[in-house]
């Protein structure tokens, strides 16, 4: 099953997530399949904190990808953010 979840990058103490699509039996930093954005929890000031390609992602779930727990979150906050 394919599914879109967060793979870990960054330093040490200093996260940062790409948003991936991915088979969910692959390691969570393992091969992906795409990338389809990024998150960055501890971005400041002007950086951009979250970023989708929300045609991509709108692909991958008609072919019937899921969103793991925080992606749904994340987007579901971001689509608040944007009305």
């Amino acid at each position: 099953m394919v599914v879109i979840r967060l793979a870990r990058a960054g330093a040490k103490k200093r996260p940062f997530y790409n948003i991936v699509a991915t088979d969910s039996r692959n390691r969570r930093d393992g091969r992906f399949i795409e990338r389809l954005g990024f998150y960055n929890p501890v971005a400041a000031g002007n950086d951009a904190g979250f970023r989708i390609a929300q045609d991509r992602l709108t692909h991958w779930q008609n072919v019937g990808a899921q969103l793991s727990p925080t992606v749904a979150r994340l987007v579901k906050q971001a689509g608040k953010a944007a009305a």
